[in-house]
């Protein structure tokens, strides 16, 4: 019966094709390696899944830390743009599997690769062993193209990271700390190519720089009614022309147990920001919350305000917020079942440090504004179905203040301007997802994110689609053979283009529909070797006006553990 259950799941997963597994990929020109449906990452990515993070053992009711996404075997090829986070919390108890002894660890690992577009993909992680004293480690990865979609070389990408990150347990206290370096190079290849006109590669390359570094301490191993995590965090980018952006942020989260019943919840998150492009700008950003959680036999209540400050003057941005945190949650079934509503509202920090990773194609001279949800009323669910299968839903009516959207710039259609909403935008949103695990073997999942928007003055929500869905699958064929795929679907977009003679066109984007696959062959536990097939339907879409995708994109290599 077990070997039918295996040989039906893996024509299940093949069916569906295989999924981009790893951070790099070459299909997308380079973007955000690793995200939604990408949650693309385009993304859907709203860590909307049923897992709880570790909670203090003294009061296991409420957690401290917000919920973190485990590794699932696939990850979206390419972060997008996306509505800020929702106030979910995952409080469910997650079905686990029995824990095996423990078997030989390799902490490290080299993989390099080879494919078409003149591709070059390598990769390494290092890392310590099991220890009760603390871990660390480190991670590079390079992957470039030669030639790209448009004019060959002149649409050439690459994208290089190096970090270390380390953290040491002094009992019931723990510090750590991780520091980062990326460089990603693209080129504004958004142009028709002409025999008659050649286009200089160096006038149209776009170069980012990347640093980033973090130190924190967190208690949330200890028995202490009181848990704290407070961080320290700097960010610094720059790019071949005249941008460069620095941003010190600040972040405390805190949580005092009361009782077995009840607990006191306060964060503040500080953020001291400047850029230069032709002019010097300063944007500073505060942001406190304080809530109340009791827990009344089979509900849970949460009462609590946010207050925010956002030194942005754009639009004239409302620049003191104050939002209501009202929860209500029920467990008709424990542990199985959950359902919840609410009201609140966000202020959400923008910076082109996470802009160009969404867009590297952007223009210089951008107005950037915090993100103001003025008003959100949400109510879903999340349930667990014979301990294999679990669903998340959510439907929420959103108000929305800088909302930013892409469109080309006037100036220069291969650039992207951001473009603000004059008035409040209202988005209505429905998101879903399911997903089936069986012994760790075999994992399917379906997950959409469906986005009506209603604006006041734009013409169309630009460059953001209605409806992006994936169908993803893993399967490992008795330690031997690991497959992973991805079938995902964005909507069309609008973008309206500014032409030379003054006039100008609105053009819609291509929807895209996109099969992936990857498939690793272990020999030995040391040594396996991949494939990777990206848009394997092989359509040149267009995810942001006048820039078309790769097409079929292959990379075979191997990768070493030790």
């Amino acid at each position: 019966m077990k070997n039918k259950l295996r040989l039906a799941s893996l024509a299940i997963v093949l069916s569906v094709g295989y999924s981009y597994l790893n951070n790099a990929q070459a299909q997308t020109q380079g973007w955000g390696e690793g995200a939604k449906l990408e949650d693309a990452e385009v993304v859907v990515e709203k860590n909307r899944v049923i897992e709880l993070p570790q909670a203090a053992r003294n009061f296991s009711k409420f957690q401290v830390a917000p919920p973190e996404t485990g590794d699932r075997n696939v990850h979206y090829r390419f972060v997008d743009y996306r509505l800020p986070s929702q106030d979910i919390e995952l409080q469910m108890r997650v079905l686990t599997i029995k824990q095996d002894e423990l078997m030989k660890l390799y902490g490290n690992y080299v993989k390099g690769g080879i494919g078409n577009y003149g591709t070059l993909y390598l990769q390494g992680y290092f890392h310590n062993k099991r220890s009760e004293e603390g871990a660390y480690g480190a991670a590079v990865s390079h992957i470039s193209s030669a030639r790209g979609p448009v004019d060959k070389g002149n649409s050439a990408v690459a994208n290089s990271r190096i970090s270390a990150h380390g953290e040491r347990y002094l009992g019931d206290l723990t510090v750590g700390g991780s520091a980062k370096y990326a460089r990603d190079k693209y080129h504004f290849y958004g142009y028709t190519p002409s025999l008659e006109t050649t286009i200089d590669r160096d006038s149209i390359r776009q170069v980012y720089n990347r640093v980033e570094a973090e130190a924190f301490l967190h208690n949330q191993t200890s028995d202490a009614p009181l848990q704290y995590r407070g961080a320290a965090a700097f960010r610094y980018l720059n790019d071949r022309f005249d941008l460069s952006e620095r941003n010190l942020g600040l972040t405390l989260a805190t949580q005092y147990a009361i009782d077995e019943e009840s607990a006191f919840k306060a964060d503040l998150d500080l953020s001291f920001l400047s850029y230069q492009d032709s002019a010097t700008t300063s944007r500073n950003f505060v942001e406190l919350d304080a809530a109340y959680q009791r827990q009344l036999n089979a509900f849970r209540l949460t009462l609590g305000a946010k207050v925010a400050y956002t030194g942005d003057t754009i639009h004239d941005a409302r620049q003191f917020n104050i939002y209501p945190i009202v929860r209500i949650a029920a467990e008709p079934v424990k542990g199985n079942l959950l359902v919840y509503a609410g009201l609140g509202g966000d202020l959400e920090r923008v910076t082109l440090y996470q802009l160009t990773q969404e867009n590297p194609f952007l223009a210089p001279n951008l107005q950037v504004a915090d993100i103001n949800k003025g008003l959100e009323v949400y109510g879903g669910f999340q349930a667990n179905v014979a301990n294999y299968v679990q669903l998340n839903g959510r439907v929420a009516y959103q108000n929305f203040r800088n909302l930013y959207f892409y469109n080309n710039s006037r100036a220069d259609s291969t650039k992207f301007e951001l473009i603000y909403d004059d008035g409040v935008t209202n988005v209505l949103n429905i998101y879903a997802e399911a997903s089936f695990n069986y012994s760790d073997e075999v994992r399917l999942g379906v997950k959409a994110d469906y986005n009506q928007y209603n604006i006041a003055e734009l013409e169309k929500p630009f460059h953001r689609p209605e409806l992006m869905a994936s169908i993803y699958g893993t399967y490992n064929f008795y330690d031997k053979i690991l497959f992973n795929s991805e079938l995902y679907y964005i909507g069309s977009s609008y973008g309206r283009i500014y032409r030379p003679d003054g006039t100008s066109v609105l053009r819609e984007t291509d929807a895209i529909v996109d099969l992936n696959l990857k498939a690793d062959y272990r020999f030995t536990n040391n040594f396996t070797v991949f494939l990777m097939a990206n848009n394997l339907l092989g359509r040149k879409y267009e995810r942001f006006v006048n820039y078309p995708n790769k097409s079929i994109n292959l990379i075979g290599g191997v990768t070493y553990s030790f």
